[in-house]
């Protein structure tokens, strides 16, 4: 590649990423729910915007890099699943004491968290993630006791959701 296509490929990307990046940000935090997780991702896909190859096949590079993100958050919770089933196996090995004190008051205090979190959230967001998450129910069933659309209630349990990892990920910062 010579230096002018470089150049101009660069700006590029610097562009892309003034214009887009908030967006691309928010959309990788929807799907890893976690800040730092959609940060890492989205530097990622510009380095590989950067280091592609085929630049003028491309009919969209907005578009192109939303897909490379999205491709690269699918990779990212893929390991975070072999992980956590990884962690669950190894935890069954290991005997676990349900009913001490400690482990009382750590769920204890898991909910209260997580009560004084929906307490925070509008009042739709807090009921559709309740009766999702907590009741087991599913979204058609939650949409029609709400009278909303399916895409709503998705909308509202995704927004609760994103609200208490972020209020976990507080806590667990020193």
């Amino acid at each position: 590649m010579s230096t002018v296509t470089l150049s101009v490929h660069v700006s590029d990307i610097e562009r892309l990423f003034r214009e887009h990046n908030r967006a691309l940000i928010a959309f990788l935090q929807c799907r890893l729910n976690s800040l730092s997780d959609a940060q890492e991702v989205a530097q990622e896909a510009y380095l590989r915007m950067l280091t592609m190859d085929n630049r003028e096949e491309v009919d969209s590079l907005r578009g192109y890099l939303f897909k490379i993100a999205g491709n690269l958050a699918i990779d990212r919770l893929r390991k975070r699943k072999v992980r956590s089933d990884f962690a669950i196996v190894q935890s069954q090995d290991e005997p676990m004491d349900e009913q001490s004190p400690d482990h009382h008051a750590m769920a204890v205090e898991q909910v209260a968290g997580l009560r004084h979190a929906l307490r925070e959230l509008p009042a739709k967001a807090s009921q559709a993630f309740v009766m999702h998450v907590i009741e087991g129910r599913d979204f058609g069933s939650v949409a029609q006791t709400m009278k909303l659309s399916e895409r709503m209630v998705r909308y509202h349990v995704a927004h609760a959701l994103a609200h208490c990892r972020a209020r976990v990920d507080e806590k667990e910062v020193p």
